[in-house]
């Protein structure tokens, strides 16, 4: 019937065409004088060539446009069964829908504008500088500083000491062990000894210790603690959860951590940060100034950068900048910045270039006590007989410090790791300081006025030095974009191992971030529908203790010694517990919201604790294995449920997989359509197997859908996988499931190929792996992709590759083992794969045969177990006909990409970057992009290369202070999307993601998850779709979150239920609009960054519509409720709703 049809639809349209050329060809002159002998003069024929060639261009464009409509389902009745084309491919009946795509030119010209000009760009700072590490003196890694003795005669110096103490969440010993060892000590002894004296102060930043101590303290400690906050005593500064980390976590995370802190100082204390203080993260992203600055930050402190660089800048006066976005045009992004100048945030590496003279101002390490000074000189306690002697040699230091920056005004932090856990150092450090300080004050010749001071007190007088207000860009300090990665401390020392330092870890992270966001988003829907329809008092909203507990996970795991790999062992299984329980909790908060939620008849909805309606898409053991998907049990009594959740903002046409205990599935949608089926093996060894069922289904954006399982009689709708052991013939044998098809043949070199309706890939007959090339079936060309992996050794000098630096002994060498590879080829109507399983790795490479975004990218699994391996780094280098040369693309946090380049003048190691999402390497034809669920390592170390680390096993630590090597590894799933792109004619490279791009990201890291209705004795209700949107969100958005608000006013309950209001937090996508952009399987338009909110939410009336800073502390006042939103490119922008 669909043939016909298609038939019937091509066939009249190439008759019009025939009909309508005709009538141009008669038409071409009034006054048709046909030449003798039949012949045409030549502009005539040149005519009807030309016609001609038009007509067929129609034909073709109208045949095009037909498969178009055929591939998205626009003319296929229900009904029609799957069937294999002439190539060998499957073609697939699909829903019926049109589905088009509509980018306006005006959201296209964001990428092709120009980049903001800055006065330093750290691109061309990489290129200009020599790296050349030359000795300094007593500044190693500087220079010597000088100054004439008057140069403060008109203006004093100013001095801040900014006494601090940094508590990492977990590091050498556990978050809850550093608490009851340290830091608890530390916040007891700052209330007694900050009282004692109004002229001390201090700072603190990680709120996830407050929040703990704040728990335990009684009422009298809580308000004595928050009249020095309120007093301006102690500062909080930054407010997140933890110092997080800038290299690994997603950008969803960094802002979740930082409402985090915010949102529980703002209830507990009222306070707002202003300052950032980021003296640990190895190595700086331009994604934080943002977020900062988005959150009402005014200024912010960094101070782990390449010793280069900061030697550069300080040689520039230039240590001090605004930090302006790359693609920001104009200065809204702008927040100032204070790059620390030397080696460390310790005392004799910040109070002047000099450590052997800071050190000796480290009163904790006066002699008889447990630390001391490496350099051989101890501390001397101040006392009149040496207090001018001292002053004079400590404001010697100052001075010199103060030379390296444009303001009379100097930073001088006064602490270190866990510092002032005792009494004894605060009397210590506080009272040798005043007396300094005193003698300093009352003696006008030394022009100074030193004090200790808190961050933003630095801040502000930096400003009033240079009148401007607070946060303004203060006159001729420089403008600067980019980041500050990778880092080095020194030598040769890259701490670039850590991108991949427990990919495991890493990996896990990312799946809980993406559930916590889907529940939030249930979450606040449920209860929203809940309000609107009478029924809160009966949906568990005591749930909200279970998104508590996650986010404060989440946020803990994102510290800079968590996500990052770099914890010993006993603490990192600690970090994994809490990551498996916070994710048990929220397939809880997901279960009961879609339990609801999907209720067709409310009134009916009961809610039973001990008797959940749906299990979990899947189970972990324990903390370190993998998930297991959950066996779908069928039986001829009746149907199974299935309940599936689309976490992504627009619809999604696409493949889900589930585990069934029989080889006779039927799937029908809510309306009982049948879908096709692909039965395949879910295989527990490379040659066992049982039955698994996959189904291509339309999922409505952020909604859920109900399909209905059997276990029926064969269907024609239901097709097995033909499934291929490629063997090396040495003895190997394969078992099957009756049902399920298996050949097996000896492997041959030969190249073999699979295809899809949008894809065909070559993969070498020896490795199994990708080898030949990529061809998409709208693009004449096809590329080489070849995948390879290889290996890196470490040196066998002392400095040996860690959990935070990589060392390696030279180039990669090919991996190799001495068997060759049993290979399993997978083909079926809605994918096929290929896996190759090697000794310490297996590679899945399967593609989709979906219209739209599933079936335009690769789906690349990489199973990674190098338990047996010593010292080995293992990495997947894709090697293409790309001419990139010298430049490539790595994401930062999963928010923009960054520019790179590959340097010959550094070490190898340090031109590896962090990815969390993704990199690219493109030139004026193609761009190819591998997209990563998982932060890891990637480089580009030749024209045409892009490669990824994906696992580290060291036998040894570096000499960063953990003391261990990497010897724990997992069995770890490293999971990517590759996507290859054509760029159309004339469009210049831009350095932003397709749309296609941002939607593969979308897929790979939120994906659908699958909750069977559990059988119930009683029958299952009436169940339905549920889809939350009225309309399509624009296609360049993207809900960052929908996150329920916590009660301002403490209250006894208050944290087993959330207010009335949400936070809606949304990004607009920057787009490069020059790749082509096939049709994505949905409806999707962009409309110039404008949202209308007021009907966006089905069934939902809203109730308050306001604008607010990211962190939600700051609100403006609200719009009315009919109001659109407006989002530049880029923006990231939060709303406070209220709907019910």
């Amino acid at each position: 019937m669909k043939l016909k049809k298609q038939v019937t639809v091509c066939g009249g349209a190439i008759f019009c065409v025939a009909v309508f050329s005709l009538y141009l060809i008669s038409s071409c002159d009034v006054h048709p004088h046909f030449p003798p002998r039949g012949l045409f003069p030549p502009n005539r024929i040149e005519q009807l060539e030309q016609l001609l060639e038009e007509n067929h261009q129609i034909i073709s464009h109208i045949k095009d446009s037909v498969l178009e409509l055929t591939d998205t389902g626009a003319v296929s009745p229900s009904g029609q069964l799957p069937f294999r084309s002439a190539n060998g491919s499957w073609v697939l009946p699909f829903d019926g829908r049109p589905t088009f795509l509509s980018v306006k030119p005006q959201d296209c010209q964001f990428a092709q504008g120009r980049r903001g000009q800055t006065d330093l760009q750290m691109l061309d700072v990489y290129s200009l500088l020599k790296f050349d590490n030359v000795d300094g003196g007593v500044w190693k890694q500087g220079f010597e500083i000088t100054y004439e003795p008057g140069e403060w005669d008109r203006e004093p110096l100013q001095v801040f000491v900014v006494p601090h103490s940094h508590n990492d969440p977990g590091w050498i010993k556990t978050f809850d062990k550093y608490y009851t060892d340290q830091t608890q000590h530390i916040f007891n002894n700052m209330l007694v000894k900050l009282t004692e004296d109004p002229r001390r102060k201090f700072i603190w930043s990680e709120i996830s210790y407050f929040a703990k101590w704040w728990e335990s303290a009684d009422m009298h400690k809580q308000e004595a603690m928050r009249k020095l906050i309120l007093g301006g005593q102690l500062e909080m500064v930054t407010g997140g959860w933890v110092m997080s980390d800038e290299a690994n976590v997603h950008y969803f995370a960094m802002i979740d951590q930082l409402i985090e802190g915010h949102q529980w100082l703002e209830k507990n204390v009222g306070v707002t940060p202003r300052s950032g203080w980021a003296v640990d993260p190895f190595g700086h992203s331009a994604t934080m100034p943002y977020l900062l600055k988005r959150a009402n930050l005014t200024s912010m402190l960094i101070q782990r950068v390449h010793y280069s660089i900061k030697k550069h800048f300080a040689s520039s006066r230039s240590l001090e900048f605004m930090w302006r976005q790359a693609w920001d045009q104009k200065s809204g992004t702008d927040i100032f910045c204070h790059m620390m100048p030397f080696y460390s945030y310790d005392v004799p590496h910040t109070c002047g270039p000099d450590p052997k003279i800071c050190c000796q101002f480290d009163f904790k390490r006066l002699p008889g006590g447990r630390v001391n000074c490496p350099w051989k000189v101890p501390p001397r306690a101040v006392v009149e007989a040496n207090v001018a002697e001292r002053a004079h040699l400590l404001l010697d230091q100052y001075r010199k410090k103060s030379k390296l920056f444009r303001s009379k005004v100097v930073l001088v932090p006064l602490g270190d790791d866990f510092r002032y856990d005792k009494a004894l150092e605060w009397d210590q450090q506080y009272l040798n300081y005043q007396r300094l300080f005193d003698y300093m004050n009352s003696h006008p010749e030394m022009h100074v006025q030193a004090q200790f001071g808190t961050l933003t007190e630095y801040f502000t007088a930096v400003y009033k030095a240079n009148n401007v207000p607070q946060g303004a860009r203060p006159p001729d300090y420089p403008v600067l974009s980019g980041d500050f990665f990778a880092y080095a401390d020194r030598e040769d020392h890259y701490w670039s191992g850590y991108y991949t330092s427990r990919p495991f870890y890493k990996s896990m992270d990312r799946v809980l971030e993406s559930h916590l966001r889907g529940a939030e988003i249930l979450f606040s829907l449920a209860v929203a529908h809940a309000r609107h329809t009478g029924m809160e008092g009966r949906y568990p909203t005591s749930d909200y203790t279970l998104l508590t507990d996650a986010r404060r996970t989440v946020a803990l795991f994102q510290h800079h010694d968590a996500i990052t790999g770099t914890a010993k062992e006993n603490v990192v299984i600690d970090y994994g517990n809490r990551l498996l329980h916070s994710l048990q909790g929220l397939k809880r908060v997901i279960i009961n919201a879609a339990h609801f939620l999907v209720m067709k008849n409310k009134d009916v909805y009961r809610f039973y604790q001990t008797e959940p309606f749906l299990e979990t898409d899947d189970r972990r053991a324990t903390q370190d294995s993998l998930p297991q998907r959950t066996l779908i049990e069928l039986d001829q009594s009746g149907p199974r449920y299935l309940v599936l959740f689309n976490p992504v903002e627009q619809d999604r046409l696409c493949v889900v997989t589930v585990l069934v205990n029989s080889a006779r599935v039927r799937v029908l949608t809510e309306d009982g359509q049948t879908l096709p089926v692909q039965l395949s093996a879910q295989w527990s060894s490379a040659s066992q197997m049982s039955a698994e069922a996959s189904f291509m289904v339309r999922l409505p954006a952020l909604g859920l859908a109900v399909f209905h399982l059997y276990d029926s009689a064969d269907t024609p709708m239901t097709l097995r996988s033909e499934t291929l052991l490629r063997l090396s013939g040495r003895g190997q044998t394969a078992h099957a499931v009756d049902p399920l098809p298996l050949r097996s043949q000896t492997a041959d070199p030969q190249p073999f190929y699979t295809s899809t309706q949008s894809l065909t890939l070559g993969f070498s007959g020896t490795t199994g792996l990708l080898e030949q090339s990529i061809r998409r079936k709208d693009d004449p060309q096809e590329l080489k992709v070849q995948i390879q992996f290889v290996t890196y050794g470490t040196r066998s000098s002392k400095d040996k590759s860690g959990a935070y630096l990589f060392l390696p002994d030279g180039k990669a060498k090919p991996y190799s083992q001495k068997e060759p590879p049993v290979v399993r080829v997978v083909e079926g109507p809605l994918f096929s794969e290929v896996v190759a399983f090697y000794q310490h790795f297996q590679q899945t490479i399967r593609i989709h045969n979906v219209p739209g975004v599933d079936g335009l990218s690769l789906d690349v699994t990489t199973m990674v177990d190098i338990r047996e391996q010593s010292n080995k780094e293992l990495a997947m280098r894709l090697v293409t006909d790309i001419q990139n040369d010298d430049t490539f693309y790595t994401d930062l946090n999963g928010f923009q990409m960054q520019p790179r380049r590959r340097f010959l003048k550094l070490p190898l190691q340090a031109n590896f970057y962090p990815i969390a999402s993704q990199a690219y390497i493109q030139d004026s034809q193609h761009r190819l992009t591998l997209h990563s669920a998982q932060a890891l390592g990637a480089t580009s170390l030749e024209s045409g290369q892009l490669e990824v680390i994906l696992d580290r096993r060291l036998m040894q630590d570096d000499n960063r202070g953990l003391g261990q090597g990497l010897k724990d590894n997992k069995k770890t799933a490293n999971r990517f999307r590759l996507l290859l792109e054509s760029r159309s004619t004339g469009n210049k490279v831009s350095h932003f993601p397709s749309l296609l791009s941002h939607l593969t990201s979308a897929i790979l890291n939120h994906e659908v998850i699958a909750l069977p209705v559990l059988p119930k004795k009683r029958g299952i209700p009436p169940l339905h779709t549920f889809a939350p949107f009225t309309g399509a969100l624009p296609c360049d958005f993207h809900v960052i979150n929908l996150r329920s608000i916590q009660h301002q006013v403490t209250r006894s309950d208050d944290t087993h239920s959330p207010s009335p209001y949400t936070a809606l937090i949304l990004h607009r996508k920057g787009l490069d609009c020059g790749l082509e952009t096939p049709n994505p399987g949905f409806n999707c338009t962009t409309t110039e960054g404008q949202l209308g909110l007021s009907s966006l939410f089905r069934n939902l009336d809203l109730q308050l519509l306001q604008p607010v800073s990211l962190s939600l502390m700051y609100s403006s006042p609200p719009m009315a409720n009919d109001s659109s939103v407006s989002l530049e490119p880029m923006e990231i922008s939060a709303f406070r709703l209220k709907l019910r």
